[in-house]
């Protein structure tokens, strides 16, 4: 699928790690360093505007090794880039660390997963098909 990018930072785009990769590194565009204070939250920008096909999405997730080694992670996890949206990209990250964490220009701050999704039609009904879970919730289907 070819998606059209903007990107007015001094970053290079998005890409894939590896082969068998489903995000895209994002990274920080920032004419100086931002620093988040334990339990506080900034949208930190990454000069990127996007135009996705309809029925597609941009997932914004966080990076699991920023997460464990720094706390620092995705507040909306994940994040949800419409198809219609025609913004600059950011990343609404929070430190859960108890200490300061200093982002810096062109750091990887989260991934991005670019997925098809399906619009819905509600059909009201009284009654829903029967299954062998029924309406076990929450830790229902775990160890008994």
């Amino acid at each position: 699928m070819k998606v059209k990018i903007i990107n007015h930072s001094q970053n290079e785009l998005p890409s894939y790690a590896t082969e068998g990769s489903a995000g895209m590194d994002l990274r920080a565009n920032l004419e100086e360093p931002v620093v988040l204070q334990p339990m506080s939250r900034a949208v930190i920008p990454t000069g990127l505007k996007i135009e996705l096909p309809l029925g597609v999405e941009a997932q914004v997730r966080p990076r699991s090794g920023l997460s464990l080694k720094r706390g620092l992670t995705v507040v909306n996890a994940p994040g949800t880039i419409d198809s219609d949206y025609r913004g600059y990209v950011g990343v609404l990250m929070i430190n859960l660390s108890k200490e300061a964490q200093v982002i810096q220009h062109g750091d990887r701050i989260a991934q991005m997963v670019i997925a098809r999704h399906e619009r819905v039609e509600w059909e009201a009904t009284e009654e829903l098909s029967e299954t062998h879970r029924g309406e076990g919730g929450f830790g229902s289907t775990g160890k008994k």
